[in-house]
């Protein structure tokens, strides 16, 4: 079975897929000066581009794992989810608070999907 790596870096790969299965790295914002539904919305965009070129989309996600540095932004992150999210296509999911890798990061999302 092959591999595929998309966004290879000297530290991780953005995505890779391998067989039926596709695995993306910690997704964060790209322009963190908003909060955390600007940044939710931004996330989920870049998750939606880098799923299309592993050959999924969000109806195929098995799983999610979504960082918060500030759970009382739990609200306000799942209305951006909830609005995002493929209708009977859930994941399993977690949600925790953590501390991200830069202070301006408000959130980080990861997700494993089939193909």
């Amino acid at each position: 079975m092959s591999i595929k790596r998309i966004s290879v870096g000297a530290r991780m790969s953005q995505g890779v897929s391998h067989g039926d299965t596709v695995f993306l790295a910690g997704q964060v914002a790209d322009d963190p000066s908003q909060d955390v539904s600007g940044q939710t919305k931004q996330i989920l965009t870049k998750i939606d581009k880098l799923l299309a070129e592993l050959g999924s989309d969000k109806s195929k996600l098995l799983s999610a794992t979504i960082w918060l540095t500030d759970i009382r932004g739990f609200d306000e992150m799942n209305k951006v989810w909830d609005a995002w999210v493929s209708p009977g296509n859930t994941p399993a999911r977690a949600c925790v608070e953590a501390k991200l890798a830069r202070s301006n990061l408000l959130v980080e999302i990861g997700v494993i999907a089939a193909r």
